[in-house]
């Protein structure tokens, strides 16, 4: 087993699939941030809002002002070097760190996607993918003036590297595809019953998506679509047929619901699982374009393998890695009670659309001495996404409970006390009460212990 493992990890394959995706990474997310720009998403979610939710650990992260403007300009920038292949590793490094501070800045933001992204750039911190049709490699060839020996070193990567991005797309496809074998997703249909009728407006399929029986439909093949394509990508021959199903499955999914770049980020991700002949032909295809030096893309017949040795510090890393996202979407087994109720392990554990939540969070002021009492306006503080946001999510009920303590106590207010009549709904189920009125929450620490102030769920949804 051991020396099965020292030859996988000493083995090697050409560097083009590598090089493709590093390219369309690159362009992908250049084109991702000025969208955000352009819309105008930096000062509605950055700059004008007066308060931010953080997550739990880095509260320290918050918007620049004016300054955030700078911050989505680095990030920019990385992409552009990022997809020349110049300065390769910092370029990753300054990608990784500037897009995951944004994403930290408010999880009012949070998705799936943007989580998808900051790991998946901290894993190409440790991947050669500047090492083929790059700046840097041309900036070595005219330093060596030996052609012949630099394409050696760069025709070729080691293999775990490639596979290493073919298992984090098979964590987030497979996680995902456990995540919908519930009793209301596979059931119930929920909640694309209540989402898929009201997109009637939709050109040929319209009128179809309020049927049951199609609801049902997308509910199982999404289901199985997400467990089964990884392997089906893997195998050569359904390879073809299932990159046909990424496209249409992602082309669908982005005409039935607004999730940016996501389809298309995940529809080019998938062009990782296709041998190298294939990569080879979009390289040469865009060298001719910028006149790449073709030399530099012939690889080597005879190729000395480098030592694992080399990459002994990416590989710990990299292993750890993996172990941290096999596990961390099971946390949710720590906590009781229903997981789609209380949220608790939720989050970066790849459930993507499984959940209709709406909520009513009322606060109440009141003076733990003479028992004077009043009403909050949430909209004298939140945007309407970030109260939208709360009133169904206890950790943002928590995090604002206290933002109102430690405001009306430094307006002066005594013994300030902070309590919340809150009712959500879930899933198409009857609004009831979401967290104990009775509880002070301005003296709830926030922590990664069960949240006991969180009514018990009303119902059962069965499966993982």
């Amino acid at each position: 087993m051991i020396n099965k493992l020292q030859t996988y990890l000493n083995s090697h394959t050409e560097a083009a699939p590598l090089a493709v995706f590093r390219v369309f990474f690159g362009l992908l997310m250049l084109v991702s941030i000025l969208r955000f720009w352009s819309y105008g998403w930096i000062e509605k979610f950055y700059i004008a809002p007066e308060f931010h939710f953080t997550f739990y650990g880095f509260s320290w992260v918050r918007p620049l002002g004016e300054w955030t403007y700078l911050l989505f300009a680095i990030c920019a920038l990385s992409t552009i070097m990022i997809t020349l292949g110049w300065k390769y590793r910092l370029a990753m490094i300054t990608f990784f760190l500037s897009f995951t501070y944004i994403e930290l800045m408010d999880k009012t933001t949070y998705l799936n996607h943007y989580y998808f992204i900051s790991i998946l750039s901290f894993l190409l911190i440790f991947l050669p993918a500047g090492h083929y049709f790059s700046l840097d490699t041309l900036s070595r060839k005219h330093k060596n003036n030996n052609p012949t020996a630099t394409s050696n070193v760069i025709g070729f990567v080691p293999r775990w590297t490639i596979d290493s991005i073919k298992l984090l797309l098979g964590i987030v496809y497979v996680y995902a595809g456990l995540a919908k074998l519930n009793s209301d997703w596979l059931l119930n249909a929920m909640p694309l019953k209540i989402w898929l009728p009201s997109k009637f407006d939709i050109p040929l399929i319209g009128n179809l998506l309020g049927q049951e029986w199609v609801q049902y439909a997308f509910s199982w093949i999404g289901a199985g679509y997400d467990l089964f394509i990884p392997f089906l990508l893997l195998w050569k021959p359904t390879r073809t047929f299932a990159f046909g199903a990424v496209v249409i499955f992602h082309i669908l999914t982005r005409v039935l619901f607004p999730i940016g770049m996501f389809p298309y980020i995940m529809i080019v991700s998938a062009l990782i699982f296709f041998d190298a002949r294939l990569h080879k032909r979009v390289v040469y295809a865009f060298a001719k374009a910028v006149k790449y030096p073709k030399e530099l893309l012939e690889s080597s017949r005879i190729w000395k393998p480098v030592s694992v040795k080399k990459y002994k510090v990416s590989l710990w890393v990299v292993g750890v890695f993996f172990g941290i996202q096999l596990l961390l979407p099971w946390r949710y087994l720590l906590y009781p009670g229903e997981l789609f109720w209380t949220e608790e392990g939720y989050r970066f554990s790849w459930r993507v659309m499984l959940m209709e939540k709406s909520g009513y969070a009322q606060f109440k002021i009141k003076d733990g001495v003479t028992g004077k009492r009043f009403y909050v306006n949430n909209a004298d503080f939140l945007t309407p996404l970030q109260e939208k946001q709360m009133s169904f999510q206890p950790d943002f009920i928590l995090e604002y409970a206290h933002y109102l303590r430690d405001h009306f106590a430094a307006q002066g207010h005594q013994n300030v006390e902070v309590y919340v009549e809150s009712y959500v709904a879930l899933n198409g189920r009857l609004s009831t009460t979401f967290i104990d009125p009775d509880v002070n929450l301005a003296e709830i620490n926030e922590s990664f212990s069960h949240k006991n102030w969180i009514k018990p769920f009303n119902d059962e949804i069965k499966g993982l």
